[in-house]
């Protein structure tokens, strides 16, 4: 009898103004928000069976550290990226953000056997949506 395969999972906590807002924005990209780890502080939300995006209000983003919160409208503490399983994806999930009110983050990179655009969520923070080649990458 074999044990299932432990995956690693990730959960990025973000601070964020406006959690109804937040949650929101990132149901109209077609993510679901998990209830069990979900409250009027914080709000789960499924990206994949590895990946949580953990939208916090700032006072309870602020008992997770001892640090100032940043502004991610105006300073860049980190870059989330995240793939996609081809161009058009790429091109649908970033479209999906700026329609529910995110707006673009840098240029379109286009460099054959990798595409990718970006967009900053209602709080700043920078979203890279990235498809490489699988040819590429196996290659």
């Amino acid at each position: 009898m074999t044990s299932p395969t432990y995956q690693q999972m990730i959960f990025v906590n973000l601070a964020v103004n406006d959690l109804d807002a937040s949650k929101k924005f990132f149901t109209e990209l077609g993510y679901s928000i998990n209830p069990q780890f979900s409250d009027d502080n914080a709000a789960s939300v499924v990206i994949s069976d590895t990946i949580v995006a953990m939208l916090l209000t700032k006072a309870f983003y602020s008992t997770f550290t001892k640090k100032e919160i940043a502004d991610a409208t105006k300073t860049s503490g980190v870059l989330i990226a995240l793939s996609a399983e081809s161009r058009a994806k790429v091109d649908e999930l970033v479209d999906k953000a700026i329609a529910a009110g995110g707006t673009p983050a840098g240029e379109t990179q286009d460099h054959g056997f990798m595409y990718g655009r970006s967009f900053d969520d209602l709080d700043g923070h920078t979203w890279e949506v990235v498809w490489m080649d699988p040819a590429t990458i196996q290659g």
